[in-house]
């Protein structure tokens, strides 16, 4: 039986996933059971850092975040869970955008969104706990972008867009991104409107639109670093493509645009083709009507037009779209794998057509659809750290969170811009894990994953990342004397970290008030259950990191 959406506005969602489509088939409704964990009272004896072979490097803005341009411009975006005491995002007389409800994606239920009227990129708070997270990129785009109109003027926003458009973009709201990136000290990534106002009489693309936005970014001193031609094109219609839109016809317009940026902006990096939905764990539900257009027919159509090859990543959907990842889940060994196995799925794609290419993971967090409740807890730092660890091992160049203070998976509550654990666990990984990736030589063991890169101030001094998803504390025996900062909570649902077993805080200007780390002698260390450790060795002098 095939459904309609028009029928099943809640459950249309589950097919449509508008910023982030990884629909992931889990017939028993929970992920499979981890294997048995490491045996209690073992040792785990750590290699000696010294000796640590480097395996590759990733880019300096490794750890990076997205802004969705739906937060630019104010629009309908996910609505968070209700929270006890939480209060609503604007006053009710503030429910309306200069969009309108244009901004929603087509055919979307608007139970599952919320208005949020534009992010105050101003906000000195802001500024300075995005500026501890540098150096990043700043990810602005999401499906919302696929039709968003530049207004390229100083006048007021317009109270509806023009046809073919669903958003209004003005240049007050990009001066600001642009803005807030000179005082971060970010560089930019982007895309761009593909909708029908794009389009010409014969259905293909045009620059008009994007040449103004570029020109009026140059003409401010902004640069744009890298750039998709749109987001998520595996999912077109969704994305606000034309209907029918194929690989045939992306390819055409993707190869204008590679002639376009060449010129209009020659030293951005074009990224392709974003594609998400696809690989092991990302089975369209049965019964359900959505085209997929698959990366392998778009990269066999464009030839290797892209300067490096980005993918988007969820393992599952949220509840909002008939999700049911659990806390538990989100220690399961097989939950943790699904970030690898995605790669590899999109490694094969860019070996295939693209080979020697770089890859982006340009969007990425717990779950699509905004998140599960469980995105702003601790729980999630297991996913979000073992996912840095084990993609840097595989050469992919950045990781882009999804978001930066949006939705349940925000980095940063939206309402009182209060970092949740991934916010503290990105920090520590920015300030111990340096460029250079190495090979721990240790395999990872159930309910343990253990990674290995240079710190960054360098002098041969190593950072290991270990991740103890187990009940119970664990017990390394260390080579030689380590900087410890171990992250635990009070529970997996809890959305404050400790370090140290100290609480971590922020001043009210954005200032954080990070604990001191603890010096962990040689010889056997106990590391808490169900706790993240970096344990920097400065003097292991790894002919690597010097």
């Amino acid at each position: 039986m095939q459904m309609k959406i028009s029928g099943q506005r809640a459950l249309a969602l589950a097919i449509m996933m508008a910023g982030a489509m990884a629909l992931a088939q889990q017939p028993t409704g929970t992920l499979a059971a981890s294997k048995p964990k490491t045996p209690s009272g073992a040792t785990i004896t750590i290699p000696n850092p010294a000796k640590l072979p480097s395996i590759g490097k990733v880019d300096a803005r490794y750890a990076s975040f997205n802004v969705e341009m739906a937060e630019i411009t104010g629009g309908r975006f996910w609505k968070p869970y209700p929270k006890a005491g939480a209060q609503p995002l604007a006053p009710p007389a503030a429910q309306t955008s200069h969009a309108g409800d244009h901004s929603q994606p087509p055919g979307t239920s608007a139970d599952l969104y919320q208005y949020r009227p534009p992010i105050d990129l101003s906000n000195p708070r802001l500024v300075k706990l995005a500026r501890e997270l540098g150096p990043s990129y700043m990810r602005v785009s999401g499906t919302w972008a696929n039709r968003t109109w530049f207004q390229d003027d100083d006048q007021p926003a317009r109270s509806t867009p023009p046809a073919g458009f669903g958003s209004v973009l003005t240049r007050a709201e990009w001066h600001g991104v642009l803005n807030f990136l000179h005082a971060t000290g970010d560089s930019l990534v982007t895309s761009f409107a593909v909708s029908a106002g794009t389009r010409n009489a014969a259905g293909e693309w045009t620059p008009d639109q994007a040449q103004a936005f570029i020109d009026f970014t140059h003409h401010v001193g902004g640069t744009i670093a890298a750039a998709e031609f749109m987001n998520e094109p595996t999912f077109p219609e969704v994305g606000g493509a034309p209907k029918g839109y194929d690989a045939a016809q992306f390819a055409r317009d993707a190869k204008s645009f590679a002639a376009f940026l060449r010129t209009a902006s020659p030293g951005t990096v074009f990224l392709g083709p974003g594609g998400v939905g696809e690989g092991p764990h990302s089975l369209m539900p049965p019964g359900m009507q959505m085209k997929l257009m698959e990366s392998d027919a778009i990269l066999a159509a464009t030839g290797p037009v892209f300067d490096a090859f980005s993918y988007h990543f969820y393992g599952a959907v949220s509840q909002r779209c008939m999700g049911r990842t659990t806390v538990a889940d989100a220690l399961s060994d097989e939950w943790l794998d699904r970030t690898v196995q995605t790669e590899e799925f999109y490694a094969a794609l860019r070996d295939k057509y693209m080979p020697g290419k770089p890859l982006w993971l340009t969007e990425t967090a717990e779950t699509a659809c905004g998140g599960d409740p469980f995105a702003s807890d601790f729980a999630d730092v297991f996913r979000y750290l073992n996912q840095l660890g084990a993609l840097a091992q595989r050469g992919v160049q950045t990781v882009m969170h999804n978001t930066l203070a949006a939705s349940d998976y925000g980095l940063l509550d939206e309402r009182t811009l209060e970092p949740r654990p991934d916010y503290w666990a990105t920090l520590l990984w920015k300030r111990t894990m340096g460029q250079t990736v190495l090979q721990p030589a240790l395999h990872p063991a159930p309910g343990l994953r253990l990674y290995a890169q240079c710190a960054p101030a360098g002098g041969g001094a190593v950072t290991l990342l270990v991740l103890n998803m187990q009940a119970t504390a664990l017990t390394l025996r260390l080579p030689e004397a380590a900087q410890q900062a171990s992250l635990t909570a009070a529970s997996l649902t809890s959305s404050r970290a400790l370090m140290n077993g100290k609480p971590l805080a922020t001043t009210p200007d954005g200032t954080v008030l990070l604990p001191s780390t603890v010096l962990a002698h040689a010889g056997n260390l106990t590391l808490p259950a169900t706790s993240a450790t970096f344990l920097t060795f400065p003097h292991a002098s790894n002919p690597a990191c010097r």
